[in-house]
């Protein structure tokens, strides 16, 4: 690349080459390399790393924007976004992102053009250090003030908590620089993932290309079964078809990204006519024969028919498939059949499951069925001899986790979980995708090295600056789960796990029989294996939450819980430890003894009524060797009505945040059981008398300098919720497993309306 380009603050993708890493970034330089290559990429430009080093130099605030190893993340992260935020857009630079983008809009005879812009950090995707998901996106950016806006947006998102955090433990002290891609929006009709050599070494010298449509997203995922397409490399023609069952579509709305059910007749109707699948399938073999490596590529069709490639990774990673062939074997009985996801044969006995919170039920050895997998089954896979399911495609999470373990893999069956039998002996092909009745003797399989990929840039999730923590309650999934992309664990459930550690027994029967030592060693085991996964990040233990209808079920229970006609409203939370301070007192001395070694962990006191019986309970806790350690944060949650009187009471007594429990808090502004079928309907945590309520509570929180959060369903299962929280100016949500991806894009791009708002309106 020439000295002119090297020097520019502006550089258009066609001019960047892949060694144009120090002013494009990864991405950039990577896009750049295809684009100027010929591929058909969507055009754009970059504002380099030197537009953004020659803004941080004329500031002043270069060296300030160094991060140490001993840094304390959350303060560091907000001041030197502060820096970046302060530092702005000069008005030079200002104009020749304006003069690019309207050059681009002229380019693609538009007003106003609508167009991606994508962190492109220097030194992401590099062999030691991948940044993944650490920087901002924003897309459907549309005008230039907005345009400059979210430049200056990814400058800030470089210093993110997580991106700062990740500096300090790869020991990249120096202050790091960013380029943004600016690129047109293709509004995809279809999409997909090609692999220009066969990853899961079951079909020969073949390409593999999987359609939805919509955009590719779904396919990553695993929330749609796409359709998988063979093609013959020296060929060119398509040798084999499968036809998925998609049912929603993920398509661009007028405020974002928008998942849409697939009308009834297109779910089975074929994506790809064989033209267009080998013209995929060529692209794929033309990256290849440029890289001169196998290559993954994202690719998608357009409106108007023309197709585009989004991106492109070589295939690197190999894996060695387990068990043997069936070449030589007997005939055999197919019960079900997938697309080959893994390869290698394994005979086992068949163990169907439901969900991830069954997986403790897997023996070594068994053959896994089940729906779907994601990341909350990594444990459970590793016990799998192989792993079939009924939905998913070779790029879904059951698909890159075997492959990555060298489990033999059948997806998209269908009806695996109806067909097969927990007991029943089967014998799984990963390669041909097949599960066939009994047991069979399989030709032993020489080492197989075959291509593996990972989610990429599809899987990658946002960063934001609302936190986004989990909800937990089995510490056997802490492993797992803390390997996701969360900031924390925002509830605890002390009933499940305690319930749990101490084998259905009741606490005070366990006590009642000599056991106060036993139940504290069994507490701390199993906080210990919650917080040491996820230090240093915070988890939040919501103190032991009684019900006495749940409790007298457990082992002894009848002699020690009450009957009650409304349980829920009863005798429990904050209440039942002042009237029974003792067993109290022990739950906050396993506390203490767990935050001798982790101190990351902090107590919640559930369902507060008034302020004299949180003064009586915090004065329990500050005369416990808990009160004692120093950085405990003291939580309440925000569950009865009554606390939007007495919060400013409550943050007098000391409490540190509040978390809202959005379905007792729901069902007690509406004074209606959410348990209840007949009442069903009344149920609505986005009521406006409740969102008013939790609206009070987040924004005098904010006021009082608490932090806030919520931990109830509503943000996992309804985007426009989570969106009023952000909007609120909520500090934190906590939300199950299985919805920390879609919750995150929803908080992102929340943020990313709000911030554009903002930057229009200042």
């Amino acid at each position: 690349m020439d000295a002119e380009v090297a020097v520019r603050t502006i550089a258009w993708l066609d001019e960047l080459r892949a060694d144009a890493v120090d002013i494009a970034g990864g991405k950039g330089a990577n896009l750049g390399e295809l684009a100027s290559a010929g591929f058909a990429v969507p055009p754009g430009f970059v504002v380099t790393a030197d537009a953004y080093r020659q803004t941080m130099d004329q500031a002043g605030v270069t060296d300030r924007l160094a991060v140490t190893p001993d840094v304390d993340v959350s303060v560091a992260s907000a001041d030197l976004q502060r820096l970046v935020r302060d530092a702005g857009m000069p008005p030079d630079l200002r104009k020749e992102i304006t003069a690019a983008y309207g050059g681009l809009c002229e380019q693609l005879g538009r007003v106003d053009a609508p167009v991606a812009v994508r962190s492109s950090a220097v030194g992401e995707d590099a062999a030691d250090a991948s940044y993944a998901g650490m920087n901002r996106t924003l897309t459907n950016i549309t005008g230039a003030d907005s345009v400059v806006a979210a430049v200056v947006i990814c400058w800030e998102s470089l210093f993110g908590e997580r991106s700062v955090a990740y500096r300090a433990v790869k020991g990249h002290g120096a202050a790091p620089a960013i380029a943004v891609v600016v690129q047109a929006m293709v509004a995809a009709a279809r999409s997909g993932v090609a692999f220009s050599s066969d990853p899961t070494g079951s079909h020969g010298d073949s390409v593999i290309v999987e359609a939805v449509f919509g955009q590719g997203e779904a396919i990553v995922s695993g929330a749609v079964e796409p359709d998988t397409y063979v093609v013959g490399r020296d060929s060119r023609t398509v040798i084999e078809t499968r036809v998925g069952t998609k049912e929603i579509e993920i398509l661009p709305g007028a405020t974002g990204d928008e998942t849409m059910p697939v009308e009834e007749g297109r779910r089975r109707a074929r994506v790809l006519d064989d033209a267009e699948v080998v013209a995929v399938a060529e692209l794929a073999l033309a990256v290849e024969d440029h890289y001169r490596l196998p290559q993954d590529i994202e690719w998608c069709f357009d409106d108007a028919g023309s197709l585009r490639i989004v991106q492109a990774r070589p295939i690197t990673t190999t894996t060695t498939g387990r068990g043997g062939h069936l070449d030589n074997a007997p005939e055999a009985t197919v019960l079900v059949s997938g697309l080959g996801a893994s390869p290698g044969v394994v005979s086992g006995t068949v163990r169907v499951l439901r969900g991830p919170e069954e997986g403790a039920t897997l023996l070594a050895g068994e053959v896994l069925v089940a729906p779907m997998t994601n990341p909350d089954w990594l444990p459970t896979l590793r016990r799998a001899a192989a792993i079939v399911t009924d939905q998913g495609g070779v790029t879904c999470h059951a698909a890159i986790v075997s492959r990555e373990l060298g489990v033999p893999c059948v997806v998209g069956t269908r009806r695996a979980t109806s067909v097969l039998s927990t007991g029943q002996d089967v014998t799984v092909d990963g390669a041909r995708g097949t599960v066939a009745a009994g047991r069979i003797v399989a030709q032993p399989r020489a080492a197989l090295t075959v291509p593996a990929t990972g989610a990429g840039p599809l899987g990658a999730a946002p960063v934001t600056a609302t936190r986004l923590y989990v909800n937990l309650a089995i510490p056997d999934r802490a492993e797992a789960v803390a390997a996701m992309p969360v900031d924390g664990v925002g509830l605890l459930r002390a009933e499940t796990m305690l319930t749990e550690a101490l084998e259905h027994r009741h606490p005070r029967a366990v006590l009642a029989s000599g056991g106060t030592e036993e139940f504290l060693s069994r507490l701390t085991a199993a906080l210990l294996r919650v917080t040491r996964a996820f230090a240093p990040r915070p988890v939040v233990y919501r103190t032991i939450d009684f019900r006495s209808n749940e409790f007298r079920s457990l082992d002894g229970g009848e002699a020690f819980e009450p009957e009650e006609r409304n349980p829920m409203i009863g005798y429990r939370g904050c209440y039942r430890y002042v009237r029974e301070p003792d067993l109290f007192e022990l739950e906050l001395e396993g506390l203490a003894r767990v935050r001798e070694e982790t101190p990351n962990l902090h107590v919640m006191i559930p369902f507060v009524r008034t302020r004299w019986e949180l003064e009586a309970c915090l004065e329990l806790v500050d005369a416990s060797p808990l009160g004692r350690q120093r950085g405990l944060h003291r939580w309440v949650m925000a569950e009865v009505p009554s606390v939007v009187y007495w919060l400013p009471a409550y943050t007098a007594l000391g409490i540190d945040g509040v978390s809202i429990g959005s379905n007792d808090l729901t069902q007690l502004v509406l004074g209606v059981d959410r348990d209840s079928e007949v009442c069903a309907e009344l149920f609505d945590e986005e009521d406006e008398a409740v969102l008013a309520a939790i609206e009070t509570i987040v924004t005098g929180a904010r006021d009082l300098g608490l932090t806030s959060s919520l931990c109830g369903q509503a943000p996992s299962n309804r985007p426009g919720f989570a969106e009023r929280l952000v909007r609120f100016g909520i500090t934190s949500v906590s939300v199950n497993p299985d919805a920390i991806e879609p919750t995150r894009r929803v908080l992102a791009e929340a943020e990313q309306r709000i911030l554009l708002e903002h930057a229009l309106h200042s």
